[in-house]
């Protein structure tokens, strides 16, 4: 090739590597629909949302008018707003407090009786009016064409409220699973084998070794579980598919007829256990590294010189402890060297010294990345478990609700936090448990350890995440991850069918046997009175 000719073929090389380092990757983005749910489940979809609106996708978000979280107005998606005539904010809000009140004054019988009786109602209702949420829109025809004429490429939805599920298979669209849990318990239980013998039910405050009678205590809340299903969030959806679809159906069935489950949790964190290929781990998929402090909460952070920080949250449903509790932990913190950053909502405590910050908001990811941050006090959510982990900060935990004090039992395990139970905070118990955390480098030692071992991974979980949502569009699904265990009545995934047959062949094979041996002995006996004769 002549020297003109070169420089010409590199010079058009030059400028289409300009142009594209000018106008970036070119990128196919697909329609993607998402069913969220309210709360702390909508922070972790909204990271989903937030990269796949970066990767150029179009996304459409379903939400309901009283929404808590998600706003109607996003540069991030355009919103489909389903008219709903009561929130159900206020009396969760409610069952909260009245909850921690328990806790702290003890419950008897009828009391406990009580708060089960107001936790399955207040869950049953959160299932009903999104199932006639999702009605309305059903019956809506314009609504229904104007989804199916959208071509949506992929259908992404959280399964604990699990109406968006039906409404993807009535679209009939490429299903994805944001899940950590499900209508009744948690995911793993309905799409991989869960042994009982070693894999602890949620509620049961057990770890991956049992004794004789833990196992039977693990199997008494898995019937729990069960029933729950059974008899009263099963029947709702029931009544749901029986409106839309000829045949019914099972949400169960449903659940597991998506192409992948996105798990929010890893193997640093839970127990191990049997899975399943289209189960997809990102735990901590929302996790980065610490961005600098506003200035004025970096001067107080800096003030604290070699003791370092505190840091305490207990999340964005709680709005306040109750006073008693609020007043011993404060005076508790106004002893120690450390100065202390303290998201608290409600009244402001009397004890509260001069080294500790109320705030109503803090940048939690930052200050667990803050290398002053000695001590996460924490009521042991998934997403802030999670970050604890990646920052390597050690957790006393104060688990009020739902699945807190499995989370924290999981990092207690490891040696990486410790437990105080909301009915023995005081001022001794919670004293004694931070100095334990603060003074024993144990804690944090084994923080650091599970935070190497969650760092060290081909890629980050949300880049997991994302390949996978784009496997399922560009593919249309991803049935060949699913397993046909699911199709297969009880009889028959447990071969009982076939042990039955076997022990049937041997059972005859014996008979035989034996019935020959007769035939000969009687025949022998005869030949025998014969030559007597």
């Amino acid at each position: 090739m002549g020297t003109g000719r070169w420089r010409s073929t590199c010079g058009i090389l030059a400028l289409v590597s300009v142009c594209l380092m000018t106008f970036g990757p070119l990128c196919n983005g697909a329609k993607i629909l998402v069913f969220p749910v309210d709360g702390s489940h909508w922070i972790n979809m909204k990271v989903l949302i937030e990269e796949l609106h970066a990767r150029g996708h179009s996304i459409t978000v379903i939400r309901a008018s009283t929404s808590w979280y998600i706003t109607e107005e996003s540069h991030l998606y355009t919103s489909i707003t389903i008219p709903q005539e009561e929130a159900l904010e206020n009396f969760f809000d409610e069952y909260l407090q009245e909850n921690m009140r328990v806790q702290r004054e003890g419950a008897s019988a009828l009391t406990f009786f009580k708060m089960n009786k107001d936790f399955l109602s207040m869950l049953h209702k959160a299932h009903v009016t999104w199932c006639d949420a999702v009605s309305q829109l059903l019956d809506d025809e314009n609504m229904v064409k104007n989804l199916t004429e959208t071509k949506y490429d992929l259908f992404l939805t959280d399964p604990a409220i699990a109406s968006g599920v039906v409404l993807g298979k009535y679209l009939k669209l490429p299903m994805v699973l944001n899940v950590r849990w499900i209508t009744s318990g948690e995911g793993h239980f309905a799409v991989a084998p869960s042994p009982l013998s070693y894999i602890p039910v949620p509620g049961s405050r057990l770890t991956d070794k049992m004794n004789f009678f833990q196992r039977l205590r693990n199997l008494f809340f898995y019937s729990i579980i069960v029933a729950q299903q059974k008899f009263l969030i099963g029947p709702v959806y029931e009544a749901f598919c029986d409106k839309y679809f000829e045949n019914g159906c099972d949400i169960i069935s449903l659940l597991q007829e998506a192409d992948i489950w996105l798990f929010r949790s890893d193997f640093v964190f839970e127990f191990p256990r049997p899975t399943m290929p289209n189960v997809i781990y990102i735990g901590g998929f929302q996790c980065k590294e610490a961005q600098p402090l506003p200035g004025e909460l970096e001067e107080f952070v800096q003030s604290a010189g070699d003791h370092g920080v505190i840091i305490m949250t207990l999340g964005t449903l709680v709005n306040g402890l109750l006073s008693e509790v609020a007043n011993d932990i404060a005076s508790v913190f106004a002893k120690m060297p450390q100065k202390v950053i303290w998201r608290h909502i409600g009244e402001r405590p009397s004890t509260l010294g001069n080294n500790t910050l109320i705030v109503d908001w803090m940048p939690q990811k930052d200050l667990l990345g803050h290398p002053q941050t000695k001590v996460f006090v924490a009521h042991g959510g998934t997403n802030g478990v999670q970050e604890a982990i990646f920052h390597g900060v050690p957790v006393l935990g104060i688990p009020l609700f739902f699945d807190q004090y499995d989370n924290l039992l999981r990092l207690q395990e490891r040696g990486a936090g410790k437990i105080i139970e909301l009915a023995d905070v005081n001022k001794h118990s919670f004293e004694q448990g931070l100095q334990e955390v603060l003074s024993q480098d144990s804690y944090r030692q084994n923080m650091q350890r599970l935070s190497r071992l969650h760092r060290d991974q081909p890629m980050h979980p949300i880049d997991r995440a994302i390949f996978w949502l784009e496997y399922v569009i560009r593919h249309k699904g991803a049935a060949h991850l699913r397993t046909q265990a699911y199709t297969m009545p009880w009889y028959s995934y447990y071969s009982v069918d076939v042990l039955l047959v076997l022990l049937a062949a041997v059972a005859v094979l014996l008979l035989s046997v034996v019935a020959v041996f007769r035939f000969l002995c009687c025949r022998g006996k005869r030949k025998t009175k014969t030559k007597q004769q």
